[in-house]
Formats: C-alpha cells, structure tokens, sequence
C-alpha cells in the first residue's frame, strides 16, 4: 500500500470513526465514506490490548497485505478504516483473509 493510501493523523482518524457508517463482526470494525477523490485511502488500527508493538506490527502488515491482494473489492469512491479486534489473536493469515473479505 503506498503512502498516499494511507490514513494517518489522530484527527483524521477520530474524525472518520465518529461520523462514518461500518460494518463489523467479531474479529473487525470497518469504518467507510464515500468520498470526492478517485483513489481509496485505509486506515488500520490495533489496540494496545491485543499485545506489545511487534505483535500489532504483525497485524498491521497483515491487513495492509489483505489489502493489497482483495483490492478490487473495496470501491473506489470510499476511505476505510480497519479496527483489528483481539479476537484476530487467534486466527492464522488464511482466516483472517477470509473474516476481513466477508466484511467488506
């Protein structure tokens, strides 16, 4: 994912979460809004309740990883923002592929 793509101050993202739609289950919160660019940016997010810094790191590539590879599902018109639950700690990367697809 490039830098472009990315959705990175604290205001944005407080912004975003308090006045957006989402969609969720039990391992994700997806945060969308349309939007007047062309391209999508993400946002990811991780808790500090679901482990040190090299264990949400992991996560966070993870999804920017799910991303990149489930990139004709998200729509063009809209920025996302990804809250990864700590339910994720249980779940391998072919799992957490197929919870994440099944959301958007």
């Amino acid at each position: 994912m490039k830098k472009e793509e990315r959705i990175k101050k604290n205001q944005e993202f407080d912004k975003f979460i308090k006045t957006t739609k989402y969609n969720k289950n039990a391992f994700f919160i997806l945060h969308f809004n349309k939007k007047k660019e062309e391209k999508s940016r993400f946002g990811i997010a991780v808790g500090t309740k679901i482990g040190n810094a090299v264990i949400r790191n992991k996560f966070k590539r993870r999804v920017r990883e799910i991303i990149n590879e489930e990139k004709k599902l998200f729509s063009k018109d809209q920025d996302y923002i990804i809250i990864v639950r700590k339910q994720c700690l249980e779940l391998n990367y072919e799992q957490m592929k197929d919870k994440l697809t099944q959301l958007i």
